[in-house]
């Protein structure tokens, strides 16, 4: 059994301090927590079983249970990882349960999840590309920066941007997906020309 390196240890001791600053609104707080635990967030969600094209989906929900909830964490209870990997891995059945696909077990997916193995999503440099995703939001039109702010950032949901918006909500999914399809070309074109 492979123990955990100092730097995994420190980040692992960080999070309960996170998630109290989460649970008061601070949304610096949630960026921290975000980058210290999406991948290997997003590896349990794989390793439950849902497809790679969904991961993004369920890990937005997911956080956004963790910014909603975050209050509700109790450290005596169990790890703050344990309590997030409990949201991924529930979101995650409710995802294959809607599209009536089998999941593994939780202890088994688990099994799989390599603690301190770090992925390529977990080097990415956010510093460097939130200038270059914040140009490229600023360069869409009114209305879909809007959508998009509304959507990924407030959590709202397709249904009720669809009645905000006054179209049906697979319209409103088909504007998600091509503004968020146009944005990561943007960014794309953007970091080469860096």
């Amino acid at each position: 059994m492979a123990c955990s390196s100092p730097v995994n240890q420190a980040r692992i001791q960080m999070l309960p301090e996170l998630l109290a600053r989460v649970s008061a609104g601070e949304a610096r707080a949630f960026a921290e927590l975000h980058a210290l635990t999406r991948g290997r967030l997003r590896r349990i969600a794989l390793a439950i079983g849902a497809a790679p094209h969904d991961v993004d989906d369920i890990l937005q929900d997911s956080f956004l249970k963790i910014w909603r909830n975050a209050a509700r964490f109790d450290c005596g209870r169990a790890s703050a990882m344990t309590w997030m990997s409990a949201i991924v891995r529930n979101t995650a059945i409710d995802h294959l349960r809607t599209r009536r696909q089998p999941s593994v077990e939780f202890d088994e997916a688990l099994l799989t999840v390599a603690a301190d193995e770090p992925s390529p999503a977990e080097d990415f440099d956010y510093a460097s590309a939130e200038p270059i995703a914040q140009g490229a939001l600023a360069r869409l039109p009114e209305d879909r920066r809007r959508l998009v702010a509304l959507a990924y950032l407030e959590g709202e949901s397709r249904a009720s941007l669809s009645r905000r918006f006054g179209v049906p909500v697979g319209t409103i999914k088909t504007w998600l997906h091509r503004t968020i399809l146009a944005m990561r070309k943007d960014c794309l074109s953007a970091a080469a020309a860096a």
